[in-house]
């Protein structure tokens, strides 16, 4: 069996709109936001989705909370889906968080984290999803951090390539989880 992973982002905060990077800070979604939010609800409510896992920043916590209300779809928060650490530079004009991204794949930002730190949060949250969900659909909802480890886990994408390329909005990932996946790709011996 395998875990089949919806991935969606947060949807649209006051400070994407305003050109700020949050980082770890919590953020809010838009009027904008809030409509992509109902939408994304329209979108999964009944697409098989079993748990719903979000970061738990709050604009990502706001996003599942107005998709879900209503259902009995369980939600489920998880730090390790947050988006990267920025440390000292949280809620930076996105135009600085752009020009020095691939410069923080290795070396954290200042207090913060690296992409590969990320990558290991997410690999770990990946792991625990292969051993409890095994032969579900979820939906995971994060921020752009999450969604390239999710990518360089799953389908091998290198972070310097996803670092360097702009986010592109869509409405949904789809990934395949193995079952008893693991980090180094190796399957567990039983």
């Amino acid at each position: 069996m395998t875990v089949g992973i919806v991935y969606e982002t947060h949807s649209t905060s006051e400070d994407n709109e305003q050109g700020i990077a949050t980082g770890w800070l919590d953020g809010r979604l838009s009027e904008r936001g809030r409509r992509q939010a109902a939408e994304l609800g329209e979108r999964r409510r009944h697409d098989g989705i079993l748990v719903v896992f979000t970061s738990d920043l709050g604009r990502a916590v706001e996003t599942a909370d107005i998709a879900f209300a209503g259902t009995d779809i369980p939600v489920i928060t998880d730090a390790r889906l947050r988006e990267c650490n920025y440390g000292q530079l949280n809620g930076m004009p996105v135009i600085r968080l752009e020009a020095e991204r691939t410069q923080h794949i290795d070396a954290p930002y200042p207090s913060g984290e690296s992409y590969h730190q990320v990558v290991g949060r997410v690999a770990s949250f990946l792991t625990d999803l292969a051993r409890h969900w095994d032969g579900a659909r979820v939906l995971v909802i994060g921020h752009a951090a999450t969604r390239w480890a999710l990518d360089h886990l799953l389908t091998g994408v290198a972070l310097e390539s996803l670092a360097s390329t702009p986010f592109d909005w869509r409405p949904g990932w789809l990934y395949t989880l193995p079952s008893g996946w693991t980090r180094d790709g190796q399957q567990p011996h039983g």
